[in-house]
């Protein structure tokens, strides 16, 4: 999966996809980078969010299933 983003995400935004490293090279750069900065952050928040709720609605998160 982390071969397909960066084969994704390389074209688009030179494939950060580490929000400490986006940060780092947003300070250095300044100006747009900075403006888009809050993405880097935001998506992973949202994507662990979203799936916990999966995990939550489909019963399965945190349970050991037994015979």
């Amino acid at each position: 999966m982390l071969a397909c983003m960066h084969i994704i995400a390389i074209p688009i935004s030179g494939a950060s996809l580490n929000p400490a490293r986006s940060t780092a090279t947003a300070i250095v750069n300044g100006g747009w980078a900075l403006e888009q900065l809050w993405m880097f952050w935001f998506a992973p928040i949202v994507g662990a969010l979203v799936g916990a709720a999966v995990c939550w609605i489909i019963g399965t998160c945190g349970r050991e299933e037994t015979d």
